[in-house]
């Protein structure tokens, strides 16, 4: 299990936030953290560690009137650690290129995949043409309806019919570098992790995944290192110091390396 960073953007500001309570009308989120430092100083401070695969996240649709600002901090972080973060949040096969030129190792992409819930095939194809699939991470974040859990898309806005499971999985790792799974019910709550995906991811266990959501203890990442398997990496968001949490980011770093 390894350690992910995160750089999460929402209103041109890095932010902690409740997953489920993002909104596009009117650009409106539940707010765990607000930042006064910019997206560049989180990436330099990943790279002054050595930290990689962590991801940064458009969190404004392309329409909303701070994109372009929201843009322009992920592009800057980019800069700051070339090759070292992700990208994601409306990344389409025309604008791919904008943000692995900028520096992603990889681009994050759910909703253009996802079009109209359920998996276009035709559409990941065309997406890997452009980006390669050593450049790809799917995201497959999910919410609970009656018990099963579904990928959600449109900044987990909305639900698609796919639910969640190992030969989804098998299906969807042919096209893609890594999965990341944020568990969106428990996102931005510092209230424990999806025991259940986890288990799933963990048994699974084929392709690197990255798991977000939940994580605000040493218990949680003892349990999740337990369910996973070693084999999922986590992000932890609102419960670390840099945002606002208890969990200290130096003490996060020495856990892992201890385990």
């Amino acid at each position: 299990m390894k350690f992910r960073p995160c750089i999460d953007i929402h209103n041109g500001s890095v932010k902690q936030i409740v997953g489920g309570s993002l909104k596009d009308a009117g650009d409106r989120a539940a707010e765990n953290f607000v930042s006064g430092q910019d997206a560049a100083f989180y990436a330099g401070l990943y790279r002054e560690r050595e930290i990689k695969g962590g991801h940064i996240i458009l969190l404004n649709a392309a329409s909303s009137p701070y994109y372009e600002e929201t843009k322009k901090q992920a592009l800057s972080a980019l800069s700051a650690y070339p090759r070292g973060l992700q990208a994601g949040g409306g990344i389409t096969p025309e604008n791919a290129a904008v943000f692995l030129e900028a520096g992603a190792s990889h681009v994050i992409v759910t909703s253009y995949v996802f079009s109209g819930g359920q998996i276009q095939y035709d559409r990941l194809r065309t997406l890997v043409k452009e980006t390669g699939k050593e450049n790809l991470v799917l995201d497959l974040s999910v919410r609970s309806r009656e018990g099963r859990y579904y990928i959600v898309t449109d900044r987990w806005q909305k639900y698609t019919s796919v639910e969640l499971s190992e030969k989804v999985l098998d299906e969807l790792s042919a096209y893609c570098d890594e999965f990341l799974v944020h568990a969106v019910d428990v996102e931005g709550k510092s209230a424990g992790i999806e025991a259940p995906v986890a288990k799933l991811l963990g048994d699974w266990g084929k392709i690197p995944v990255t798991y977000a959501g939940g994580v605000h203890s040493f218990a949680d990442l003892d349990q999740l290192r337990d369910l996973g398997k070693g084999r999922v990496d986590v992000t932890i968001g609102s419960a670390l110091d840099l945002f606002g949490g208890e969990m200290a980011f130096e003490d996060v770093l020495a856990y892992m390396e201890s385990k």
